[in-house]
């Protein structure tokens, strides 16, 4: 079978995007699915999401890892498949959907969508980081010299070594001269690190807030892969009304065979 595909990114983190909302893509094929976001023998990703039909909101994402497994709440690949809807008239300009993770509010205007990420009620303090649940796990990292870490040995070795098979997100982290923060993520599903990581970069901005690094509910967070708005509020060390806001782009469409 052919099925018409699009590549979107947000902020370098890249996605191929099918609109099965006639269910015929085979979902259960793991290596399918592993071998199209593969960049030498596929199109080339760091992961694949379906937009599917919902019965109580405006479509349902599901969303797998480039390793062929579905996987937790993706940030920027929640605010590609908006994009992505959006392009398709399945939404306007405002839309609730529902993913892994439950429902999510977004709105977009021209290229940029800002979306609303799960409430965060415990930040765990740990020995020189912080772990928490932005709709994926997260390992968040202060370190000096971020732009010559070696961020795929260390987050490999943190990822299994201190978070076990089922692993871990882990985010390096230092503060830039402009008032906000650098970022570097190893993903895990995608065994690598990536050009930018949506959950990663809202736990780091509530992470930073949380030690005390900055006094501001409004964080501008800098991935390898270009700019990343974060918001939130806050009280007793809860967290709510997080809002992700950064660009999603439609890069090209081609044809699937399988």
């Amino acid at each position: 079978m052919e099925n018409t595909f699009y590549k979107y990114q947000g902020t370098g983190n890249d996605f191929v995007m099918v609109d099965n909302r006639n269910g015929q893509f085979p979902k259960d094929d793991y290596p399918l699915i592993a071998k199209i976001c593969n960049r030498r023998f596929g199109v080339g990703a760091d992961g694949l999401i379906l937009l599917e039909n919902d019965a109580e909101t405006d479509f349902r994402m599901v969303y797998f890892n480039a390793d062929g497994k579905e996987g937790s709440m993706c940030g920027n690949g929640g605010r590609c498949i908006v994009a992505f809807a959006h392009f398709l008239k399945v939404i306007e300009k405002e839309t609730v959907f529902i993913a892994v993770d439950g429902l999510h509010e977004a709105t977009i205007t021209d290229d940029v969508v800002s979306l609303k990420m799960l409430d965060v009620k415990e930040i765990k303090e740990k020995t020189n980081a912080l772990f928490m649940d932005t709709g994926s796990p997260h390992h968040v990292q202060l370190v000096n010299g971020l732009k010559s870490f070696n961020v795929v040995k260390e987050g490999a070795r943190m990822r299994y070594g201190v978070y076990g098979e089922k692993g871990s997100n882990i985010n390096f982290v230092e503060k830039n001269d402009e008032g906000g923060f650098d970022i570097r993520t190893y993903e895990r599903g995608v065994e690598d690190e990536t050009l930018s990581c949506g959950t990663g970069v809202t736990a780091v901005a509530l992470g930073m807030y949380h030690l005390g690094n900055t006094k501001e509910n409004t964080i501008g967070i800098k991935a390898l892969g270009g700019n990343l708005e974060v918001s939130f509020k806050e009280q007793n060390g809860s967290y709510s009304d997080i809002y992700l806001k950064g660009e999603a782009k439609q890069v090209f469409k081609g044809e699937l065979t399988w």
